[in-house]
């Protein structure tokens, strides 16, 4: 009876899944992905239509609608990266995201970090080469930070393991030779956290999950250098650190922490970071050299 039911009512699961996609549409091009996600859940859950139509015309057992099932999940294996793209909070301050926020944009980001990063650079790029070259700065009070913008995007995964972190010396490409955390940019189409999971198993051979959102460095370098790095904490974590062609792991004392060796900007915002509290850090760098900085501290809503 139970699955006659599902048979009778199943046609609107259906139309809902479409009447989705239809929403979706509206955002285009920024939902591209999640269309496609609700597409292939569509076809599935047709899939799993049809076995259950079979099951009842020729009278077979109707557990085998749970058999059926799970063939069903078993062929969208394949899409799977195309399936989890939907996120319950912002990928930049993790606040939770609005209904239309989680189905329509593949960014994952809130209506404020959006209306933050979406400034359009062409009128950007112009009004700062008129009126000043952000390289030029020595003090952050120099730069327009609303119409900054960075050139590259980064993300940084700070892994703790009861009193210690989990940090690497770098081996090859920017920052050679200092200490930090396993991180590295974010590719096109991937989300923060999404870049963060990647960098730390590709660095350090960690699976990691449940990151926290804990703050946002904004970079200029006086070579013409600008990035704009995401700072994530976790404690979860599975496998042993191992050593790459990227980076050398090591566990630290978070009481002890090698700041001699690292970016001079950590010791301004890592110990903030750690007490439990987010953070907007802006800092002016010549090659190596700090020569200004400001940092924005609030009570981190997660903790």
């Amino acid at each position: 009876m139970i699955l006659e039911t599902i048979a009778d009512k199943y046609l609107w699961f259906l139309v809902a899944i479409l009447a989705v996609n239809l929403l979706q549409r509206k955002a285009t091009p920024l939902s591209n992905k999640k269309r496609v996600a609700t597409l292939i859940i569509a076809v599935m859950a047709l899939v799993w239509q049809i076995f259950i139509v079979i099951i009842l015309q020729r009278g077979w057992p109707h557990y085998l609608a749970i058999v059926a099932l799970i063939l069903t999940l078993a062929l969208a294996i394949p899409f799977r990266n195309r399936l989890f793209v939907f996120k319950l909070k912002c990928v930049e301050c993790n606040k939770a995201l609005s209904f239309k926020e989680i189905i329509n944009y593949d960014d994952n980001i809130c209506l404020s970090c959006r209306t933050k990063n979406e400034a359009p650079q062409e009128v950007i790029v112009e009004e700062q080469e008129e009126s000043f070259d952000p390289s030029d700065a020595k003090s952050v009070d120099e730069i327009d930070w609303d119409e900054w913008i960075p050139k590259e995007v980064a993300v940084l995964c700070y892994i703790f393991e009861k009193d210690k972190v989990l940090l690497i010396e770098k081996l090859t490409g920017f920052g050679q030779g200092k200490v930090s955390a396993p991180g590295g940019h974010i590719e096109e189409g991937e989300t923060a956290s999404e870049a963060a999971i990647r960098e730390v198993k590709e660095e350090v051979d960690l699976t990691v999950k449940d990151l926290v959102f804990k703050g946002t460095l904004e970079f200029q370098f006086s070579d013409g250098l600008s990035m704009r790095g995401y700072v994530f904490f976790t404690n979860s974590y599975t496998g042993e650190p191992k050593e790459s062609i990227e980076a050398r792991p090591f566990w630290a004392n978070v009481d002890n922490l090698p700041y001699n060796r690292m970016w001079a900007d950590d010791e301004y915002w890592l110990p903030v970071a750690m007490d439990g509290k987010t953070f907007k850090g802006r800092f002016i760098f010549d090659d190596e050299a700090m020569l200004s900085h400001s940092l924005e501290v609030k009570e981190d809503e997660n903790e």
